[in-house]
């Protein structure tokens, strides 16, 4: 039986443990720990999660692809701001096209999907209920946000899951980041989440019954919706 070189072995730990600092910083940027504009020392996230400068440095640089942080010449990285409205007009149109195509394309998957897509809708509207239940004048605690978001998220992803275009797929991996400094505004109570779920489910009923032409029309309903609470929040 051959082995991998050692080389080789030392390469797949090398990406190992830079994907597990990514996974890190980016859980800090997605829950606020350090404020939009803040400069991100790699030699100071070295120590705090004790490893090398080098997988920092690599971190950080798929990171700036995901624009949630920036880089300015001789002084390093730093936390992105919030989307401008400009941009999250620009993050909509993206996401009115792809998840509209999902959408339309997951009735084609036939019962399989629709099993899946019940359960997320259940996990969305559980995650639903404890946002309602945890809210209070002082928000709504992070890690009942987070799950929240998270069922949110895994709603649209079971759509394209079921349309089975792995290019459409890619491209919303791709926004996920962007979706998420998004969601950021809203991490101390989000307001809409009985009108999300009632989006939702008019988008599952619309797979159920197997028309894709509502489908679709739900889907760019919801996400106008969305775009239109999104905007609100950043002019509040």
């Amino acid at each position: 039986m051959s082995s991998l070189p050692l080389g080789r072995v030392v390469e797949i730990e090398r990406r190992g443990l830079r994907d597990r600092v990514y996974d890190l910083i980016l859980e800090m940027l997605l829950t606020g720990e350090v404020e939009p504009g803040a400069r991100l020392s790699i030699d100071s996230m070295a120590r705090m999660l004790d490893v090398s400068p080098t997988p920092v440095r690599e971190a950080m640089v798929q990171l700036e692809r995901t624009g949630l942080v920036t880089r300015e010449a001789l002084r390093g990285y730093r936390v992105a701001p919030p989307l401008a409205p400009d941009e999250l007009e620009q993050l909509f149109d993206a996401r009115l096209v792809i998840e509209s195509a999902a959408a339309g394309g997951a009735v084609a998957a036939g019962t399989t999907a629709v099993s899946a897509l019940r359960d997320a809708h259940a996990g969305h509207v559980a995650a639903a209920d404890q946002v309602v239940a945890a809210h209070t004048e002082a928000g709504v605690p992070l890690e009942v946000t987070k799950a929240y978001f998270a069922a949110d998220g895994e709603f649209h992803r079971q759509l394209f899951l079921a349309a089975g275009n792995h290019y459409l797929l890619e491209m919303h991996d791709g926004l996920g980041a962007l979706t998420h400094r998004m969601r950021q505004a809203a991490l101390t109570g989000p307001d809409d989440v009985l009108e999300a779920v009632a989006e939702h489910e008019a988008i599952l009923h619309a797979v159920e019954r197997g028309d894709a032409e509502a489908a679709v029309a739900c889907m760019r309903g919801h996400l106008e919706k969305v775009r239109e609470r999104s905007l609100h929040d950043t002019e509040r």
